[in-house]
């Protein structure tokens, strides 16, 4: 007799599906509207009005306790797969046509990026986790950077969201004064575009400074920018490493993996992209999901940002990000200028 294969029962799979669907249905219905925003307004991030309105919505009223999983899912899976699939923007010809002095200004911002505020950070008493946290976020990639090594680190919520809060003020600042200050200096569209590419915290951040910029600008902005993101890979390596080494000594503690798998789907993603098997229209639905999934993301993060947490955690870590700030951005105009 032929084996029976067993099949979960209908009303299993319902029951574990079925407290997600309020939080999924909220993250979907901001999601839809921050980018619609986003096609009436190119320069507005959905990523950054997800956020806000999360943040908005945090504090005008508690979110109901129904909500919670689907936004817990969404902070957590969908997130890493919005990171994952965010690799099929990147072609590995196009980093490395950018040249080896700008890939050397890119690894510089990020490795000096990282070591220069987790230095200073320590200075100003900060925790590890903290330090991290934006020492990631304003060297790499953002929000998304904090919310990937969060994965790894283990941070508190507070300090998580901190780092968040800090990305968008002082990454919108940057839209504004990278333009600014690159025609007070005399930078050109592609100096200016390598500039805003590599010193600012956001992808779509970078994007609306390239534009502002105008010219050549926004497409070099783009590329420096993703290869700034491509160094997401190594950083969390390292930080996977640290983890493991930290957590050997006790038996109960949960030993992370060397390298997250939504790392390697990162940089499996990448490697797919740069072959050329993939065909644009694919690339564009793959694009359009991949944003979806990171601002849904970005709204449930957003909703755990309390007025009243962020009181708590003082004035240090507003120090530490406007110090990292000007560090990073002064470390890429330096590599402009040395590159020419």
């Amino acid at each position: 007799m032929a084996s029976r294969v067993m099949l979960p029962e209908p009303r299993a799979l319902s029951g574990s599906v079925a407290p997600l669907l309020p939080g999924l249905g909220l993250c979907a219905i901001v999601t839809l509207l921050a980018m619609g925003v986003n096609r009436v307004f190119p320069t507005a991030s959905p990523l950054l009005i997800a956020i806000l309105v999360g943040a908005v919505l945090a504090n005008i009223a508690p979110i109901p306790a129904q909500i919670l999983p689907g936004l817990t899912f969404s902070s957590k899976k969908l997130l890493r797969v919005g990171i994952a699939l965010l690799g099929l923007q990147l072609v590995f010809s196009d980093i490395l046509g950018l040249g080896w002095g700008v890939m050397a200004l890119v690894v510089a911002v990020v490795g000096l990026g990282i070591a220069g505020t987790m230095f200073v950070g320590r200075l100003l008493g900060l925790s590890w986790t903290q330090r991290v946290l934006i020492a990631c976020g304003f060297s790499i990639c953002g929000a998304s950077a904090i919310a990937a090594v969060d994965g790894v680190v283990d941070a508190k919520e507070e300090e998580v969201l901190t780092g968040i809060a800090l990305v968008v003020v002082f990454g919108t600042a940057m839209i504004f004064a990278v333009p600014m200050l690159a025609g007070m200096i005399g930078l050109d569209a592609a100096e200016a575009g390598i500039w805003a590419g590599g010193s600012i915290h956001e992808v779509a951040q970078v994007i609306a400074a390239g534009g502002a910029i105008g010219g050549s600008a926004l497409a070099v902005a783009a590329v420096v920018k993703l290869a700034r993101v491509l160094m997401l890979a190594p950083v969390m390596a390292v930080l996977s490493v640290r983890a493991r080494r930290m957590s050997a000594d006790s038996a109960d503690a949960k030993h992370p993996p060397l390298v997250p798998l939504f790392v390697l789907a990162f940089v499996g993603c990448a490697a797919l992209r740069s072959t050329g098997v993939l065909p644009e229209a694919l690339l564009g639905y793959a694009k359009l999901v991949q944003t979806g999934l990171l601002t849904a993301a970005m709204f449930a993060l957003g909703t755990a940002v309390q007025v009243s947490t962020l009181r708590k955690v003082g004035g240090r870590p507003l120090v530490l990000a406007a110090i990292s700030t000007v560090w990073v951005a002064t470390i890429a105009l330096v590599g402009v200028l040395l590159v020419g």
